[in-house]
């Protein structure tokens, strides 16, 4: 077999509008998995927020990974051990903090199981929506946050926060990795944390070279790991620039796009698109 791993994110990729995986989907990962393929789930989302999709899709039973925090951690889901986790130190969340302040943006982070935030914004309800986790609106950020955490998520209106993306990126360097999940999610992580980079930690350790996986996304949080993988593969609603570097363009979210990654590359069927 070609391809041994596929890799997808989940929110407007794997996930329908109704954040949910299809009857179609489902089915299709199953035989693949049936078949000898590592199926592994890669999202911005923490980790708390993808067990429930793991389970339906028996990843535990085929061995398989979750990697959350856009790659900041990777978790084994037969053990529900955490394989690898990097975080930002206290100081690095300060530093980001008074950014955001800065750039007048919302900011969050996740303090044990809860989203905490010091403001209120429709952006933040979305990521309580998505998630599950409760949100804890605290009055002072630096003295809630003592402890290293995974990521900060700024957020604003989409236009606005591509331009706070661009400058802050000429301003830090290269100093964390910044990343546009949904369009007003402006994801920072430790410095060289991203999909594509824990994607091949990952390969290495199941001994799967780069040419052997299909990585399968729809945003800006997605490129790196369609930049690593044999076949990069854009869902038809994904962001154009990721469908620029896509070798294939499935169907869209809401018409079972995993089903056709499944059906085209490992089970050869001819495509009926």
């Amino acid at each position: 077999m070609k391809y041994k791993m596929i890799v997808t994110d989940m929110d407007d990729t794997l996930l329908n509008s109704e954040g949910k995986i299809s009857r179609e989907n489902k089915k299709a990962i199953m035989k693949a998995q049936e078949m000898g393929v590592k199926f592994v789930l890669a999202s911005g989302r923490p980790t708390f927020a993808m067990k429930e999709f793991a389970k339906e899709l028996e990843l535990d039973r085929y061995g398989s990974y979750m990697l959350s925090y856009n790659g900041a951690i990777i978790t084994e889901c037969a053990t529900d051990k955490t394989w690898l986790e990097e975080k930002l130190t206290v100081e690095d969340a300060h530093k980001i903090y008074d950014l955001s302040k800065e750039h007048n943006v919302h900011l969050l982070t996740y303090v044990g199981e809860e989203i905490t935030a010091e403001t209120e914004s429709e952006y933040i309800d979305v990521e309580v929506d998505l998630t599950g986790m409760p949100y804890r609106k605290v009055d002072c950020f630096k003295s809630t946050v003592t402890e290293p955490v995974v990521k900060c998520i700024m957020l604003e209106k989409p236009e606005y926060l591509k331009e706070v993306e661009k400058k802050l990126n000429e301003l830090l360097k290269g100093d964390y990795s910044l990343a546009i999940s949904k369009p007003f999610f402006l994801e920072v992580m430790k410095k060289g944390i991203d999909k594509g980079a824990s994607l091949l930690k990952l390969a290495h350790k199941l001994d799967i070279k780069p040419e052997e996986i299909i990585s399968v996304g729809d945003s800006y949080n997605d490129m790196t790991m369609l930049e690593v993988a044999g076949m990069p593969v854009a869902v038809e609603n994904a962001k154009v620039e990721v469908k620029n570097m896509a070798k294939f363009i499935s169907t869209s979210h809401n018409d079972h796009a995993l089903k056709t990654v499944i059906e085209r590359f490992i089970m050869d069927k001819p495509l009926n698109m």
